[in-house]
């Protein structure tokens, strides 16, 4: 039987309790610890206060062998997560000297000098390491002190999530060895949660793999996770069952994202792609350049008025005669993309965001147009009227209606 390790985490930010940011490094390092066999039995939210943080992580260590403390390691005065794990080991800090030095090289890159209280971000403690972090000043911390560990982070996910790939995870396995632990992620799209949790429910009594269902703005995701020697077989088997059930709706898998798979089918063809968006304020034109690949993506036009659409190639009659959210104002948003910035697929969207629409169209309405070299499609999508809700959908939606006109004309690559 393998052992059984316990974890706990805390975030560390008054700002989280106030609700001036959303936690997402909770979530996230939530989901990763299962794959590491260690077994996540509490999570808490201290605010910049010491007395508070110090007994927090106090009983988190007389109860689990792993504590993982996000933020608190900036160089101000209310950045107390370093003070506070040396104060519950009884340890003294002192300035690391390469630390320091690092530190001072890193500003002096920046063409800047270091203040003084960045030296704050050189205290180690004797049972501690410090953890390299290229994306920002804050080390993060590493402490062995007997049987329990602690792990202290940054608190931007931007920072938090590459120390703990790259510097985390690889001390875990040696310090909490176990069984093999594999997952596997299956998404689709066009099929309502409950809809997939009933396609899925004999998986469900299967103790290994587990399953989980998730909603995500691109669709439904099913989690797989097994363990033990025959891990991936296990997960093979079941992914193959899986497809005969969902295969009509599935269109990626674990790290794929949308915006990918068409960049890489459209740079695999050597073909471009250009947006025309009302309703989703760019939304759409984000989502494309923030994969590497969007070298295929040639331009794009948020278009929030008639002047705009008239100005960039839309017939005015069109509007005029059909309104601005409708199937032919959205193909003709979809060709004058396409023609304007000389791409071999012009997107268009134009769906109602707000609850104040002048044309009387109903909230939540949308219309997305596809154009190509053999022609142009048209889809009519339906919301639940909220206006981020719908900007969001909208930009997606008009993201898989690409995918599935794509698919049509043969033009997907293995």
């Amino acid at each position: 039987m393998s052992n059984r390790y316990l974890a706990e985490l805390i975030s560390v930010g008054t700002e989280i309790l106030r609700g001036e940011i959303i936690d997402t490094n909770a979530g996230y390092l939530a989901s990763e610890l299962p794959l590491l066999g260690i077994e996540l039995q509490g999570m808490s939210t201290a605010a910049d206060d010491r007395e508070q943080l110090c007994q927090l992580l106090r009983h988190a260590l007389e109860r689990s062998d792993l504590v993982i403390a996000g933020g608190g390691l900036g160089p101000t005065e209310d950045d107390l997560t370093r003070d506070c794990i040396a104060s519950v080991l009884n340890e003294e800090m002192t300035v690391d000297p390469e630390i320091e030095e690092q530190l001072r090289a890193r500003f002096s890159r920046m063409g800047r000098e270091m203040p003084a209280h960045n030296t704050k971000q050189a205290l180690l403690i004797p049972s501690a390491r410090s953890l390299p972090n290229p994306r920002g000043t804050a080390p993060g911390w590493w402490v062995e002190k007997g049987n329990k560990t602690i792990v202290a982070l940054p608190g931007p996910p931007r920072e938090l999530k590459p120390m703990w790939k790259n510097e985390v995870i690889p001390r875990l396995k040696l310090r909490f060895p176990g069984e093999e632990i594999l997952s596997r992620t299956i998404k689709t799209f066009v099929i309502a949660e409950a809809s997939v949790s009933e396609l899925v429910q004999p998986f469900f009594e299967s103790g290994n793999p587990t399953m989980g269902i998730y909603s995500h703005p691109d669709g439904i995701h099913i989690r797989m996770v097994a363990r033990g020697d025959n891990a991936r077989q296990l997960l093979d088997t079941t992914e193959a069952q899986l497809e005969e059930i969902l295969a009509p709706h599935i269109w990626g898998k674990d790290n794929d994202t949308l915006e990918g798979i068409i960049c890489n089918w459209l740079n695999q063809r050597g073909l471009t792609l250009a947006t025309m968006e009302d309703g989703t304020g760019g939304l759409l034109a984000n989502i494309v350049t923030a994969v590497s690949s969007s070298g295929c993506y040639r331009g794009g036009l948020v278009a929030c008025s008639h002047q705009t659409k008239t100005g960039w190639g839309v017939p005015a009659q069109l509007i005029e005669q059909h309104g601005s959210i409708s199937s032919e104002v959205a193909e003709a948003m979809a060709i004058a993309a396409r023609e304007r910035f000389s791409a071999d697929f012009g997107l268009g969207t134009t769906p109602v965001a707000g609850v104040d629409n002048p044309e009387g169209r109903q909230p939540g309405l949308a219309f997305i147009g596809v154009a190509d070299a053999k022609g142009t499609r048209t889809w009519q999508q339906n919301y639940p009227p909220t206006w981020e809700g719908v900007r969001n959908r909208a930009a997606i939606s008009a993201l898989f209606r690409l995918r599935e006109r794509m698919i049509e004309l043969k033009l997907t690559t293995s």
